[in-house]
């Protein structure tokens, strides 16, 4: 059963940066796609960025492109989020979650294997 475990997150001020982490384990981490994913209070969960399982393409949602980046590691089975240039309304509760294709990911978040998620604050 697949565990994820994100972190990294934190309180930050507008324009600042945070890399989130996100460790899995329970799957052979190498053979699946990852997504990173946040949700605000009150809404569904919604696709940030995602990556194929060997890292050779990605995909960004509108908000996140040219100021995250997505990678991953697959030695230790770890899938990060770098983000910068933050600003207040990426406020939110990030998780990252993973299919073994890639076009489900990118089609809809999955029903299960959420994490407990890590909080991001971006606030002067």
């Amino acid at each position: 059963q697949v565990q994820l475990v994100e972190s990294g997150g934190g309180l930050v001020q507008p324009g600042g940066s945070l890399r989130l982490s996100c460790a899995a384990s329970g799957i052979t981490f190498s053979i699946y796609a990852m997504g990173w994913y946040r949700q605000f209070p009150g809404k569904q969960r919604e696709l940030v960025a995602a990556i194929t399982s060997g890292g050779g393409r990605t995909n960004y949602a509108v908000s996140a492109k040219g100021r995250f980046t997505i990678s991953r590691d697959n030695a230790k089975n770890t899938v990060y989020l770098q983000m910068n240039s933050l600003k207040p309304e990426d406020t939110a509760v990030y998780y990252c979650n993973a299919n073994l294709r890639y076009d489900v990911l990118l089609a809809r978040p999955p029903k299960s294997g959420w994490g407990q998620g890590t909080q991001v604050t971006v606030s002067s």
